[in-house]
């Protein structure tokens, strides 16, 4: 049995969806290609419509009692389906979870550093797993460790709050920080922060005989003390002037 005219394959898009000859039922509802009901007629007759437009009949309702088709380019009917697919993405927040681990003796300049990649993840608003791991006899000093997370909580408080307190699990602390909402949140390290430049910074100066010298500017304000004469025997120096 010949079909209608040639079927185009779906499984490129993401669902399955029958059109043209690939359609199995006897008879369809059909939508024409303006979204106006056309009413239940055979399959045939739905394909001859499709065709006096020069589109396909597509299946877009295949569990409903006759299964609906719509009149449309199947093209044109992948790019809308996809693009509501991308809008409703959009509107899905894919929670992110990065892991951050310290420990009871770790040093200030490292949990410094362990905090600004918590910022950094929270500002992209992803959620922050914090990890502090107890060896060996670490575990008879559990406050030592408490007392690390409250610093690191304390620090991260402007971008994120924990979800719950921080929980002693196994051999190890761990607590669970969500970001803020964007207009409750501090501004992202970085930005809106100028450098700053010290008041009074000494102007070096090259001497060819002894090398870099440093020359203390005076204080904004103050006028420099006068230099002494380049003369080294003034003849003028103790003349007086009479009036």
């Amino acid at each position: 049995m010949s079909r209608p005219f040639a079927s185009r394959n779906s499984s490129s898009s993401g669902l399955f969806v029958r059109v043209n000859g690939k359609i199995r039922a006897r008879e369809v509802r059909v939508i024409g290609a303006e979204g106006k009901q056309l009413g239940v007629m055979g399959l045939g007759d739905a394909l001859n419509l499709a065709r006096a437009s020069g589109v396909d009949l597509v299946e877009v309702a295949p569990n409903a009692t006759p299964p609906v088709c719509r009149i449309v380019d199947f093209g044109k009917f992948r790019y809308e389906q996809a693009k509501r697919e991308k809008e409703s993405k959009k509107h899905q927040h894919a929670t992110k979870v990065k892991e951050v681990q310290l420990s009871p003796k770790i040093d200030p300049h490292d949990l410094g550093v362990k905090i600004g990649h918590a910022v950094e993840f929270l500002c992209e608003d992803m959620k922050v797993k914090v990890t502090l791991k107890f060896r060996g006899r670490e575990m008879q000093h559990t406050e030592v460790g408490f007392e690390v997370v409250r610093r690191f909580l304390e620090a991260i408080g402007p971008y994120g709050h924990p979800d719950f307190q921080p929980k002693l699990i196994g051999r190890g602390i761990n607590v669970m920080i969500s970001p803020l909402p964007r207009n409750k949140r501090a501004r992202p390290p970085g930005q809106g922060e100028g450098v700053r430049v010290p008041a009074s910074q000494p102007r070096v100066e090259n001497n060819h005989e002894n090398g870099p010298v440093a020359v203390q500017r005076p204080p904004r304000g103050e006028a420099a003390e006068p230099k002494p004469s380049s003369f080294v025997n003034n003849p003028f120096e103790q003349l007086e002037v009479k009036g």
